[in-house]
């Protein structure tokens, strides 16, 4: 009797479940159809030149062999002296600090590093698409809780995040100044989050490479309560916070219990160097170090010498950096509404959630298409950011991270829509 063979699976289940970046697909996209590219989030500006400088005079002084697995002491200490005028935060650059290669191997590095097969992991929804792979990759369950465009903005519903938390609760990821939405999130609602956490021994994986892109109305309006919480923020370099910016690690009982992720990328306009951090209890630092060791060794040595030089910039760098960004905000923005796109002043980050309904097509990507092949736009459809990609169908994002000239020159492409509908 002829027994059957059986075949294995080449392709394991986690690798089957989720799709690649349909983020970075779009600028395959935009290059095949010659469109302007407002998805993928990148400047298409240089980076500062000094910064790259520092760089280039690294590589000629030969920091080009592994660093410390964990990140280069001046890179650590320089992590440290920003948390602290920042963030007001005393952090041990020996015990609380990984570099990682990128936000993005931060945030799966720090997961994989506590987090165990079954547990829980709530996750904002839209979400910035790593978020979702990571959970698949760290054996976790994400748990999906709205956050709804109002009036006001993007809100979430308090009883709906009590009822996603439980004893199998291990986590919660916050994005902040959040991608997609731009939405920043409020002291109050930080608080609620930080008591669920203390409520259900949950930690906390904070996003936080938009800290520095937070515009005027929120400033203003959060100002004398961020003063308050950074009265012991100055030092002798008298730098001081330029953002309303708030960490979930500043709140009472979450310092232990946050993992902090960040990166140069977005605040120094250097996504392509993929240079991290996480700022964690010393436990879970040791954890992530781990874990990170076996992912990738270590980020580039020269790259991190730089990044030593960018975190000691002045003050006025992140006043600029923030004044560019509202500029750009505030073009766009009305260009969007005036073209029949739905949407609102983000608060912070560089981008745009938009309602394309109004144009009467059946899905995001059909939509997404027509404007990459008949408009000459690229754009992100908004099903990627959601686990029911039709909560996502009448959605796509815009970024405005890039020059003036390509702004304007996707505005002039996009009075071309109702034309062509």
């Amino acid at each position: 009797m002829t027994q059957t063979k059986r075949t294995k699976n080449r392709i394991s289940k986690k690798a089957a479940s989720f799709t690649e970046s349909v983020i970075r697909e779009m600028t395959r996209e935009a290059m095949k159809y010659g469109a302007v590219n407002l998805g993928q989030g990148f400047p298409d500006f240089p980076a500062p030149a000094d910064i790259k400088q520092k760089a280039m005079e690294a590589i000629a002084d030969e920091y080009n062999q592994y660093a410390i697995t964990w990140g280069v002491k001046s890179f650590r200490d320089a992590i440290v002296e920003k948390t602290k005028w920042f963030l007001g935060l005393d952090v041990d650059a020996e015990t609380e600090i990984t570099v990682t290669c990128g936000s993005t191997e931060g945030m799966i590095a720090g997961m994989m590093a506590t987090v165990d097969a079954g547990e829980e992991v709530i996750v904002f929804e839209p979400f910035y698409e790593n978020y979702a792979p990571d959970a698949i990759l760290s054996d976790a369950i994400p748990r999906h809780v709205p956050l709804r465009r109002t009036s006001d903005g993007w809100n979430f519903e308090k009883d709906e995040l009590r009822n996603a938390f439980s004893e199998r609760t291990k986590a919660i990821i916050l994005c902040n100044p959040n991608n997609p939405t731009g939405k920043v999130f409020s002291r109050q609602e930080m608080e609620f989050i930080a008591d669920l956490c203390k409520e259900f021994d949950a930690l906390a994986f904070t996003d936080e490479i938009y800290e520095h892109i937070i515009y005027d109305e929120r400033q203003k309006a959060k100002g004398k309560k961020q003063n308050e919480l950074s009265e012991d923020k100055l030092t002798t370099d008298n730098r001081q916070p330029t953002t309303a910016h708030i960490c979930m690690a500043q709140l009472d009982g979450m310092r232990e219990r946050t993992i902090v992720v960040n990166s140069l990328s977005k605040t120094y306009s250097v996504t392509g160097w993929r240079v991290g951090y996480c700022i964690a209890p010393p436990d879970i630092t040791s954890a992530i170090r781990k874990v990170h060791d076996f992912l990738t060794v270590g980020a580039a040595h020269p790259l991190q010498i730089a990044g030593t030089y960018a975190l000691s910039l002045p003050e006025s760098y992140y006043i600029d950096l923030q004044k560019e960004y509202q500029a750009k905000r505030d073009f766009i923005v009305p260009i969007l509404q005036n073209a029949g796109f739905k949407c609102d002043l983000p608060d912070g980050a560089y981008y745009v959630m938009t309602d394309v309904s109004d144009f009467g097509f059946k899905t995001d990507v059909e939509f997404t298409k027509f404007l990459i092949r008949e408009i000459g736009v690229a754009v992100v459809p908004g099903s990627s950011f959601y686990h029911d990609k039709s909560l996502g169908k009448n959605q796509v994002r815009f970024c405005f991270c890039k020059k003036d000239e390509t702004l304007e020159a996707a505005a002039e492409r996009l009075q071309k829509i109702k034309s062509k509908i």
